[in-house]
Order: C-alpha cells, then sequence, then structure tokens
C-alpha cells in the first residue's frame, strides 16, 4: 500500500489511551487494539464515497495498541483502518488488506453497512477440498467511515433521573416505526426528531420510562437485502458507540449524536427515563460466510468465541447467540470494549439504563453461565454502571438462566408473560403459578436480594404476536418473511376468540376488546415493573405476523389512526395505568407476605376462591384467582382492593371479603360497556349488594374498599 503524504500534516506518537479517535488541542489522538496484526493503516477521507486523502502506517505500538496523533484534524473528519497480517481462517485469523475496517470505538458512522457495500468472504468447494478463499477486491470507496466526533453539547443541566424503580411503567418501542407511519403527522418521521414530537403523548398515556429497539449502527445480512428486505429491528450490531444515522434527519456525518442527544434531554424534561436495548452478545458479522466489516479483521480471536476445525463454515465461531457469532466477553479487551460503550452510553448520551439482549452469554466464565463473570463484577463495582439500570434477557440458544442474574439486576420474566396468556385463554392448571407471577415471582428472585420490581412483567413484547393478534390469531402469519413460514415461534400461547384473523362479526370483536383490557389489567395489576409494547394501548396488528424482525414497513409502524378507532381502548389503558400508580400497593417495594404488618387486623394480601374460601390452587378445573390488597397506609389513607380474575366461559358468583366501617365501590368490570369498565378517581360507584358479587364471563373486576359517602350512586 501506497501511502499518500500531506506537507502539512504533522504525525506524531500519540497516546495509547483512550481508544478511538479523541479530540485534542490540536487535532486528533488515534488509537486501536490488535494483538495480532502485523500491519495497520489510518486512512483520511474528506467525503462518505471518495478515496482516501491520506495513508498514514502507524508504526508505534504500546502493550496490544497502536496509535498515533496526527495535528491539524477537527471534529466531523472521516477515517477507517486497513489492517494485515496472516489470512489463516482455521487458526482465527482473517486479515485482508483489502477490506477498510470500522473503528471498534468510533463515535459515529457516515452510514450503516448493508450487503451492497460489502463483499463477502469468499468459501471455496472443490474435489481439492473446500476452505476460505481471501476477497481481493477492495472496499475503500464504498465501506461506511468513521467519524471523528466533538462530545459538547448543551444539556441545559439534564440529570439522571433515577425515578424510584417500583414506579417505573416501561414502554417497548421501535425509534424509526413510532412515528414512520404517515398517519404520526409529525415533520421528520421515523426519526430521533419525529420521535420527540410524541413525547406528550406517552406523558399523557402515563408512561415514564421507554426502552427503545436497538439504537446501535447495524449491518443488515445480504440473505435480507436479496429479498427487499432489512434488519428492522436492528439486534446486529456493528458501532457499540455510534447512535444510528438512519434515523437522524440531517444528513451531516455524526449528526445522529447530537440529535440522540436532544431526544434524551428532551425525554428527561418529560419525565421520561430512557433504557437502551444493547446488543453485545455478538456483533453483525455474522458467521465465517459473513463480511469483515471490524472486529474480524482486526483481531479475530480476540473479539470471538471461535471453535474448530471449520470443516464447516457456520460451525467455526461458537454461536450461542444464534446469529452466526458470539462475543468473546470473557477475553479482557473485549470486556472493556462493552464496559467503555455502556460508561459512553451513560455519561455522554445521558442514558438511564439497559436491556441487555441474551444476557447470558455475557455472563460466560470458563464456558459456562455464572453469576461471578467477570463483567457482571466488573459493573457491580463500576461508579459510573452500578447506579443505572440493568435489565437481562436471562436465556440464549443453550442456556436459562431466569432468576440467577446478580443482585441489583432485573430480568425480563418470560414465565409471567406464558402464565398469563395460558390463564386467559382459558388453559387448564394454570392457577398456582398465576399466584406467583401476580405477587412478583419471589421465589425467582429473592435469594438474590431482589424486589418484586426485579421481575419485569409483559404479556407481549417485539418478539410475538401484538396484543391485538395474541386474540385474533391461533397460528403465525409469517409468509412475508421470506421463509415459508418456519421462522417465529409456534408457541405463543394465542387464542383467535373462534376467527383467525380479522373480522366483521361484532360478537369477536367485543370479546377481543375484553380480552385485551383482561391482559392489561393481568399486567398492570401484578407486582414487579411492567413493561407495555408500543402500539397495543391502540390495537395495533401485525396481520398475525409474529417475528416482524424484516419488516421495516407498514406491518411494525404504528399506525395512529387506531386512536380513533380503538379510542375505547386507549382510555382504558390510560386509566389502567393511572390507577396503578394512585394505589401504592400495586407497586411495592418489598413482597407480599400474608401477615398483618400494618396492625388493622388486615393482612398485606389475602387469596380467595368463589366462597371466601382459599383458591383451588391445584384444580385443574379452577380458572378463577381472587385477592385483598391491604392498601392501609400510617398516618395516610385507609383503602383495600379486591381482584377478580375469571377465565371461565361463564360467569361466577364471588362473595365479597366483610368489611366494618367501609364499602366496596366498582372501579373496574372488563365486561361492562365503555364508559363503565373502568372509573375515574372520585367516581367510583359503590355496590348495592356488599356480600357477594357476579363477575361475567372472561372478565376482570376491581373493587376499591374506602369509607362510604352519603349520597354515593348505587350499583
Amino acid at each position: 500500500m501506497r501511502p499518500v503524504h500531506d506537507s502539512n500534516r504533522w504525525i506524531t506518537a500519540g497516546e495509547s489511551r483512550p481508544l478511538g479517535a479523541t479530540l485534542t488541542g490540536d487535532g486528533v489522538n488515534f488509537a486501536i487494539f490488535s494483538s495480532t496484526a502485523e500491519f495497520v493503516w489510518l486512512l483520511l477521507f474528506d467525503t462518505p464515497s471518495g478515496p482516501p486523502t491520506d495513508c498514514i502506517a502507524l508504526t508505534v505500538k504500546t502493550g496490544d495498541v497502536w496509535h498515533a496523533h496526527v495535528q491539524g484534524l477537527r471534529a466531523g473528519q472521516l477515517y477507517g483502518y486497513k489492517m494485515d497480517g496472516p489470512y489463516a481462517p482455521a487458526q482465527g485469523l482473517w486479515f485482508n488488506p483489502h477490506r477498510l475496517l470500522i473503528d471498534p470505538y468510533a463515535r459515529a458512522l457516515t452510514h450503516s453497512p448493508a450487503a451492497s457495500d460489502c463483499r463477502y468472504q469468499g468459501y471455496m468447494e472443490s474435489q481439492l477440498g473446500r476452505g476460505f478463499v481471501i476477497d481481493t477486491v477492495d472496499n475503500t470507496t464504498e465501506a461506511p467511515k468513521s467519524v471523528v466526533v466533538d462530545n459538547g453539547f448543551d444539556w441545559a443541566g439534564d440529570r439522571p433521573l433515577r425515578l424510584p424503580r417500583e414506579s417505573l411503567i416501561v414502554y417497548e418501542v421501535h425509534l424509526k416505526g413510532f412515528t414512520a407511519h404517515t398517519s404520526a403527522g409529525v415533520h421528520a418521521p421515523g426519526t430521533y426528531a419525529g420521535f420527540i414530537e410524541k413525547i406528550p403523548y406517552l406523558k399523557k398515556l402515563g408512561i415514564n420510562a421507554v426502552e427503545l429497539l436497538p439504537v446501535h449502527e447495524i449491518f443488515s445480512p445480504g440473505h435480507l437485502s436479496s429479498r427487499g428486505l432489512v434488519d428492522y429491528w436492528g439486534y446486529n450490531s456493528i458501532g457499540f458507540f455510534a447512535p444510528a444515522a438512519r434515523y437522524a434527519q440531517g444528513q451531516a456525518p455524526g449528526c445522529a449524536v447530537v440529535e440522540f442527544k436532544a431526544l434524551v434531554k428532551a425525554l428527561h424534561a418529560a419525565g421520561i427515563e430512557i433504557i437502551l436495548d444493547v446488543v453485545y452478545n455478538h456483533s453483525g458479522e455474522g458467521s465465517g460466510l459473513g463480511p469483515t466489516l471490524a472486529f474480524r479483521g482486526i483481531d479475530n480471536n480476540a473479539y470471538y468465541v471461535t471453535e474448530g476445525p471449520p470443516d464447516a463454515a457456520h460451525q467455526f465461531y461458537r454461536n450461542d447467540a444464534g446469529c452466526g457469532n458470539m462475543l468473546n466477553a470473557a477475553h479482557p479487551q473485549v470486556r472493556r470494549l462493552i464496559l467503555d460503550s455502556l460508561r459512553y452510553w451513560v455519561e455522554e448520551m445521558h442514558v438511564d439504563g439497559f436491556r441487555f439482549d441474551l444476557a447470558t452469554v455475557l455472563g460466560r466464565h470458563y464456558g459456562r453461565f455464572s453469576s461471578e463473570a467477570p463483567l457482571f463484577r466488573a459493573m457491580a463495582c463500576d461508579p459510573v454502571l452500578s447506579k443505572v439500570r440493568r435489565i437481562a434477557e436471562p436465556w440464549d440458544v443453550s442456556t436459562y438462566q431466569s432468576g440467577n442474574f446478580p443482585h441489583g439486576w432485573m430480568e425480563w420474566n418470560d414465565r409471567f408473560r406464558d402464565t398469563w396468556r395460558r390463564f386467559l385463554k382459558g388453559d387448564s392448571g394454570q392457577l398456582a403459578d398465576l399466584g406467583r407471577r401476580l405477587t412478583g415471582s419471589e421465589a425467582l428472585h429473592r435469594h438474590r436480594g431482589g424486589r418484586p420490581f426485579s421481575s419485569v412483567n409483559f404479556i407481549t413484547c417485539h418478539d410475538g404476536f401484538t396484543l391485538h393478534d395474541l386474540f385474533a390469531y391461533n397460528h403465525k402469519h409469517n409468509k412475508v418473511n421470506g421463509e415459508e413460514n418456519r421462522d417465529g415461534s409456534d408457541h405463543s400461547h394465542s387464542w383467535n376468540c373462534g376467527v383467525e384473523g380479522e373480522t366483521e362479526r361484532e360478537s369477536i370483536r367485543r370479546l377481543r376488546q375484553k380480552m385485551m383490557k383482561n391482559a392489561l389489567c393481568g399486567l398492570l395489576f401484578s407486582q414487579g415493573m411492567p413493561m407495555l409494547l408500543a402500539g397495543d394501548e391502540l390495537g395495533r396488528t401485525q396481520r398475525g405476523n409474529n417475528n416482524a424482525y424484516c419488516q421495516d414497513n407498514a406491518i411494525s409502524w404504528m399506525d395512529w389512526s387506531l386512536k380513533q378507532h380503538n379510542g375505547d381502548l386507549y382510555r382504558f389503558t390510560k386509566r389502567v395505568i393511572a390507577l396503578r400508580k394512585k394505589y401504592a400497593v400495586l407497586h411495592r417495594r418489598s413482597y407480599l407476605s400474608g401477615e398483618d404488618l400494618s396492625g388493622n387486623g388486615v393482612p398485606d394480601i389475602a387469596w380467595y376462591g368463589k366462597a371466601l374460601n382459599p383458591p383451588a390452587w391445584n384444580d385443574e378445573k379452577a380458572r378463577l384467582i381472587a385477592f385483598q390488597l391491604d392498601g392501609h397506609e400510617h398516618g395516610g389513607t385507609d383503602y383495600r382492593l379486591f381482584i377478580v380474575f375469571n377465565a371461565h366461559a361463564r360467569p361466577q358468583s364471588v362473595k365479597l371479603p366483610p368489611l366494618t366501617g367501609m364499602a366496596w365501590y366498582h372501579v373496574v368490570d372488563t365486561a361492562q360497556p365503555p364508559p363503565n369498565d373502568i372509573f375515574s378517581p372520585g367516581y367510583e360507584q359503590r355496590l348495592r349488594h356488599q356480600k357477594q358479587l357476579r363477575v361475567k364471563g372472561r372478565s376482570t373486576v376491581l373493587l376499591l374498599a374506602r369509607p362510604s359517602q352519603e349520597g354515593e350512586s348505587l350499583r
């Protein structure tokens, strides 16, 4: 490679720390890790698609870090790396000087790499044998360029919100999909700026935390682009410091950084935390048949868990993430990359926490999951990361570790999801487990010092049916994904209420509305941290697609016209959220005990069947559960809540717990037509009969006990 010289630019050794491209007083310091490269070149560019203006050989190496300082450079400078060394995939060495590589520490990229930008490794199979052949086509022009970023931003005093964990109402949402639909009515659809315009909607709904699907720069695999599809969800990260340029309104390289910060600032101003879904378990480079974009061409054996011999391409990388490769979190440099990335998003981008995709991969220690894995210990000891939300998806393709993450972590609770789905549709034998899920899944979390909010409860999420589709489809309908309906889960525990898909039958439509309301009650009346999937409050449908990861279109986007069509469901959701916030007994910091903790003679929770007897926990035919919560607060309001979930198809008569000096008031009854399905505070209706309640089939009732007042209407 022939360097291009610039007599006006002075190059010195620079510093080995920090890694990445760092602005100094008179230029930029570049530092990149590679323990096995033999030659490293830094290429500078003036334009995203033009030739390099400079090619600088890095000759100074401190430990395993190559570094140099280039005087005269400023923010906005484009750059990339080329590396050379052995090309021996059988030994895990993939050096290819023809590939322009992304800086793993790049704060921004000019664009997300796409299949059209990246040629794949050649794979040869002939009578002489099979193996990988180096690709000699140079990709310098079309490859994404890393961008030097200035961290300056007017935060105007923004600070972490650090809301009480028991108070959080999490809203899982795709940044683009939230405003991409024409019905969104925003000035910049599908962007960071467009999302800002919808913050008043979130605040009015009652949301105080958004969990964004991945916003890191990604690589969209070639098998999708060949079918006219993309990686819409974004679980193929390639830039762990870089907010996605594809969501920026502006065109200038690096503008996504400022636009993302503006979004965080606006959310915080509205009292809403921001949690990022992050993917540190694998990278977008995929298997040995995937492109060399960054890590593979920099130090493959350090960044990935490799297994040989590579007699088949997909066996060369350990693949517990199910996406072709697995990042080696046990390696000191990879662990440092993850920690540096997380700190950057907290300190520079002001995010409040993270949801770790397939978090069990990060806990590998000597090949097995351990809650004492080095990365987990490092987070616990870190003065920055120990204070932020850490939420685990506690499984991967080879292990399931629900309840086994360290103290301080929260976990997605798929047992909550499955039990509620099965109970709501009327499956037998769900009562005992439902009781555990209603009370915060204590057995899963208490042994590690957990609290009810350690369980992140959800009935729907991005992966699977929407709430509408959960009660409109018995089977997945994923043919548009191009995989002959083989992708996506076959065990959704859904129920179509009698008709597969959309229908004009009013009785079915009413039943589906009631079932969605029941599910929302189950989510928001349970102890733990509730997570609502964006659009469920409007009855959003994906037309039966339960794996819409590749659908960047109306299938996945939020259709805002549903707010008018399904205004009843939106109103109900908003009021149920407000109800949860109003009554602290629905979001406790400590587990329920069944004992009288307030000294008023009433236990904090009392379970009932239909006749004030204990529930038939082990009766396969039982499909009704009732319980009373004591809301007595010392020096405050004395109240109780009585909640009944009836999954029987027919009405059930339920005796009410006796009261002294108080009366029962109807607050929620999903069987009633709106607006009598849920009453606003102060407008609850006093029950005429205080001893027995008739609960209609497949419905939920919540009663409030408080001192009665004269002149109230009776029901």
